[in-house]
């Protein structure tokens, strides 16, 4: 056991970020507690204090350096010994960072991530503040052995890793790198381990998962890989997540529609849909390329759930660009659509252009997008009324005491193919008998604004 004065050093541990952050959180996790420190369970108070950030964008940057900020004051208040800060944050800025968050202790970019245990007991012994830090790596790290801190039954698998594009607007190329594959014996390997491990639901994320294979030489891979995970035992549902639009092609549409596992659903960051936006933001579609897609899409599978993601208020963006994004998505009827205002990231192409939005317009076309957004939603969610699903639970309430028949029923929280764990609106299930983890049979009876409700049968 690592000891410190001969007691057991204990170490808190903050995840931030996205689903690619949480897989380099577990398996720093894994490390830690393999290494022999105990994990706080009230990360204030432990030895050390790890804080893996989020710096993809000005909301994520801020809500990262709060929580670094905490635990500084915690240190100073003699609770916490020493803080470290790793991830996206880190990578991002490196050393300077001592400068903006003074009182961290060590700030580690995302080579170091399986060098965890190195760090803390470096930090434990230094004096000064330490910088473990370097160019993004041109690798891919092993995610297999993780403590898992989502549901049991449910887990992200990573496919690749950074990303070679140049959309404008983007900093990931410069903080994760190249894209590169995770070969794909290794990516088996890994979902095989999570299945054997109690998940029944993989979600396969990258920063372009259409990507995967081209930088091995490899045709088809992702394709090839989503038939070759419909061999997996004990596995039910494969996920596929931040699908870029242009390598969407006929060969993973027929894998998609023909798979038993693979789920009727894709997450396709579109970004905007008129011409001239798309082309400032370095995208390479077009809004007719997207319209064939979505018909293609649809046409191989009825049933198709689909996510995008948008951008409001992009330099240069007119109210007549605008007007033919909200038309776009009028016209698409999205299941699912996330936006964000338009953030000027320091570095990237987009932070130079001329005429920025003002803040006031990018939240007023925000609104009126998501409104719009809203009312589709809300009318998909009827149209599933009497419809028979079949639904994961995630979580069960036991019965409340007492109060007659219906008031004594359980109630869980589920989702069908269609949603997204921690992503998308979920199935609050009426009479739910299953556990944490497994499939119930049930019927839409209603909705709860984004949610179903779900009858068990």
């Amino acid at each position: 056991m690592t000891r410190t004065k001969n007691k057991p050093v204990t170490v808190g541990f903050i995840a931030l970020g996205c689903p690619k952050n949480m897989v380099d959180s577990e398996r720093m996790l894994a490390e830690i507690v393999q290494a022999g420190f105990l994990l706080a369970a009230e990360p204030e108070r432990a030895d050390v204090v790890v804080v893996n950030t989020c710096g993809f964008i000005e909301p994520a940057r801020l809500e990262s350096l709060e929580a670094v900020e905490a635990a500084i004051e915690n240190k100073k208040s003699g609770n916490i010994k020493k803080v470290i800060v790793t991830g996206c944050l880190s990578q991002r800025f490196g050393a300077p960072l001592l400068d903006e968050a003074r009182g961290v202790d060590a700030v580690v970019g995302l080579e170091y991530r399986d060098s965890i245990v190195k760090v803390i007991r470096d930090t434990l012994a230094s004096d000064g503040p330490l910088v473990f830090h370097g160019p993004p790596s041109n690798g891919i790290a092993d995610d297999r052995v993780r403590l898992r801190i989502g549901p049991v039954h449910s887990a992200y698998l990573r496919i690749s890793e950074g990303c070679s594009h140049r959309c404008s607007f983007c900093t990931i190329p410069a903080i994760r790198g190249p894209f590169r594959s995770k070969p794909p014996e290794k990516v088996l390997e890994e979902a095989r381990e999570l299945a054997d491990s109690g998940a029944v639901e993989l979600n396969l994320i990258g920063q372009d998962t259409t990507m995967y294979g081209r930088d091995l030489k490899l045709s088809g891979a992702l394709a090839s890989l989503l038939r070759q995970m419909e061999e997996i035992p004990n596995l039910a549902w494969v996920r596929l997540l931040y699908a870029y639009p242009t390598g969407i092609d006929d060969r993973l549409i027929r894998t998609l529609a023909d798979g038993s596992k693979v789920v009727h659903y894709l997450d396709i960051p579109i970004q905007h849909a008129c011409d001239r936006v798309l082309k400032a933001m370095r995208r390479p579609d077009t809004k007719d390329d997207l319209r064939r897609l979505i018909e293609r899409l649809r046409a191989a599978m009825s049933d198709i759930v689909l996510r995008t993601t948008v951008i409001v208020g992009f330099p240069g963006e007119t109210q007549a660009d605008f007007d033919e994004l909200l038309q776009f998505i009028r016209w698409a009827r999205f299941d699912a659509l996330g936006a964000f205002t338009y953030f000027p990231e320091a570095g990237t192409p987009a932070a130079e252009m001329p005429d920025q939005i003002p803040d006031e317009v990018k939240q007023a076309r925000f609104d009126r997008l998501m409104l719009a957004q809203q009312e589709i939603a809300f009318a998909r969610n009827r149209d599933r009324i009497g419809n028979a699903v079949v639904c994961l639970v995630d979580s069960r309430d036991p019965a409340p005491a007492g109060g007659g028949k219906r008031r004594s029923r359980p109630t869980g929280r589920g989702r069908f193919y269609g949603q997204a764990l921690d992503i998308d609106s979920a199935c609050v299930i009426q009479g739910c008998t299953a556990e944490p983890g497994q499939f119930i049979h049930g019927r839409v009876v209603g909705v709860q604004n984004y949610d179903l409700l779900v009858e068990q049968l």
